[in-house]
């Protein structure tokens, strides 16, 4: 570009197009023109920070309570499965935990309010083999 086509500073001129553009840019051109500031994006990142953190806390309480669920049922079925018993169970019927007098636990068809040993709970065996606990909240 040689000095009789340099346009001053102030003129917007767009080489690639040979065309005045100043009204097409998404900025200002001049030096009257308003002065491009950051915006503070501290409150909106405040706010998103505040609700990832609720929204991960959320998952987190589900997550610990189908924990401690799952970790409920383990604890049961080693219990029954650790438990004495001399009889095969049949699948959906109902049986009961006791402790004997001896401390060790054994499984039984008999009714709580038939026997003298202290009662642990009363569980149904499921398709897979899981015993599950009756009168728990599920």
């Amino acid at each position: 570009m040689t000095n009789e086509t340099k346009k001053p500073d102030l003129v917007v001129f767009n080489e690639e197009t040979q065309q005045y553009d100043a009204s097409l840019k998404p900025y200002g051109t001049s030096a009257s023109a308003p002065a491009i500031k950051p915006l503070n994006t501290a409150t909106w990142r405040n706010d998103g920070v505040i609700r990832v953190n609720k929204k991960i806390k959320s998952e987190f309480e589900e997550v610990k309570k189908q924990y401690e669920k799952l970790m409920e049922k383990f604890h049961d079925n080693d219990l029954v499965y650790n438990s004495k018993f001399n009889f095969e169970p049949n699948i959906g019927e109902i049986y009961h935990l006791y402790q004997g007098k001896n401390q060790e636990t054994f499984l039984s068809i008999i009714e709580p309010e038939q026997c003298n040993f202290e009662h642990l709970g009363s569980f149904r065996l499921n398709s897979d083999k899981m015993w599950e606990k009756l009168g728990a909240s599920n």
